[in-house]
């Protein structure tokens, strides 16, 4: 893929024009913007939030977003696969406690033509799109580009985790690369399309990856106390795009290309088309913009002396709850790292949560698990159910001589944890055929061991 120029920061007030002479000397809304061109604001908080956390872009482009037909309702391959609501008693989820874990997610999808928007299925869930309360876990498999169809979501923020198949998403703000290893944070109302290199993806070998929506607030870079002021993800290796616009062929009316713009609202998917690109924003100015971030530059912190400290120090990103040190969703990563510490079990340990954990893989073996928790595969360990290492995992590190040893090598496993209890969808327990129905049996040989 070609390479992209960005702009580095997290939070900033960014600036970018493709075409000198765009943004306003003065103020946001002239009586006439420059090159003809309309003042759009797209807020992602309220007008009134405090000023720290207030969040809204300009955007200076060749036609305003209302200039649309009329929304018409849409189905992703003619069924509602993705959701927006999770209570206990609603038809479409399974509630259950048991610990889970899932074969590869990948789709069947040979024979078919299916984009990111119509590849995605939902697979657990919380609270609910229309009080802005709670998330949702998605999957997607995708075998073409979308083309002339560009999506927006009104019930939240996408954090995407690509496990195959390099993305390039086109958004209003610009361009985004994001193969594997590396997140994207496409935000509430932001216009975007994912497409691949030609030849990059087909229905023998389609991309495939994780989602997580955030109903409420957004991602921030969580706070590092006694840490200091560097590490874990530095705010420098954020990267956010530069402004490109289409301008229509020549940009005369006569060559305008119809477009799609499909959205998400309310947990349910609608269209309009438009004669004209989405993606005619010449100019920019704000901080609610989305943005990438590679994984491998994540600086992991460790015990250099003795015991296990807990996992929120893989935390990349977080999505607070209104209850300070809790979270809607923290993104935690497990890296490929070093492990000194003396007299201490190595591995994750046992544990039983009032979290609920949602682990995917990106590539290689988790630490934790010497085997069925593979590349494109899920666990999920609800809240208050017990998990921790299997057995052969346990009587390996129990005995392992305490040397220093590079665990990870090759390897990228994340998780979703939530302060929220999950609701997991039907089409992830009984129609997509990948529950591991035996992951109870990882921790039937633990044996007693009690001397006493």
């Amino acid at each position: 893929m070609s390479k992209i120029t960005y702009q580095r920061g997290f939070g900033n007030h960014f600036t970018s024009e493709a075409k000198p002479d765009t943004l306003p000397k003065y103020g946001h809304s002239p009586q006439k913007v420059n090159h003809g061109l309309y003042a759009e604001q797209l807020s992602g908080t309220a007008f009134t939030a405090p000023r720290a956390k207030n969040q809204r872009s300009w955007l200076y482009r060749i036609r305003p977003s209302v200039n649309h037909a009329p929304f018409q309702a849409y189905d992703q391959q003619g069924q509602q696969r993705v959701l927006g609501s999770f209570h206990a008693h609603s038809p479409h989820v399974h509630v259950t406690p048991q610990q889970l874990r899932w074969d590869p997610l990948v789709e069947d999808v040979v024979g078919k033509e299916i984009d990111f928007v119509d590849g995605m299925v939902t697979l657990a869930g919380a609270g609910d799109t229309q009080l802005k309360n709670g998330l949702a876990i998605h999957a997607y498999t995708a075998t073409k580009s979308m083309g002339t169809r560009s999506f927006y979501n009104s019930d939240g923020d996408f954090l995407i985790v690509p496990q195959r198949g390099e993305l390039l998403i086109r958004t209003e703000f610009g361009l985004l690369e994001v193969p594997p290893l590396h997140i994207a944070v496409v935000q509430r109302g932001i216009k975007f399309s994912v497409d691949f290199a030609a030849g990059g993806v087909s229905a023998s070998n389609p991309a495939f990856g994780y989602i997580c929506e955030t109903f409420k607030g957004h991602f921030e870079l969580p706070d590092l106390g006694p840490i200091g002021a560097n590490g874990l993800a530095n705010p420098e290796d954020f990267e956010t795009p530069i402004a490109l616009f289409d301008n229509d062929k020549d940009g005369h009316d006569s060559n305008l290309q119809s477009w799609t713009v499909i959205n998400k609202f309310m947990g349910r998917f609608f269209a309009y088309t438009q004669p004209h690109s989405p993606y005619d924003v010449v100019a920019f100015s704000g901080n609610y913009l989305p943005y990438r971030y590679d994984l491998t530059k994540f600086n992991t912190i460790g015990s250099i002396s003795f015991d296990h400290p807990d996992p929120s120090i893989f935390t990349v990103l977080t999505c607070p709850t209104d209850t300070p040190g809790t979270a809607v969703c923290d993104f935690v990563i497990f890296p490929p790292r070093w492990l000194v510490a003396e007299h201490t079990f190595r591995p994750p340990y046992f544990h039983r949560n009032c979290m609920s954990e949602f682990m995917g893989n990106i590539v290689g073996v988790y630490d934790a698990k010497a085997t069925g928790f593979v590349p494109a595969g899920a666990s999920l360990h609800n809240m208050n159910s017990a998990h921790g290492p299997d057995a052969e995992t346990f009587e390996k590190a129990s005995s392992a001589p305490l040397k220093p040893v590079k665990v990870g090598e090759g390897s990228m496993s994340f998780m979703f944890e939530s302060a929220y209890q999950l609701a997991t969808t039907k089409y992830a327990i009984e129609e997509s055929g990948k529950v591991q129905q035996d992951y109870w049996k990882a921790w039937s040989e633990l044996k007693k061991n009690f001397t006493g």
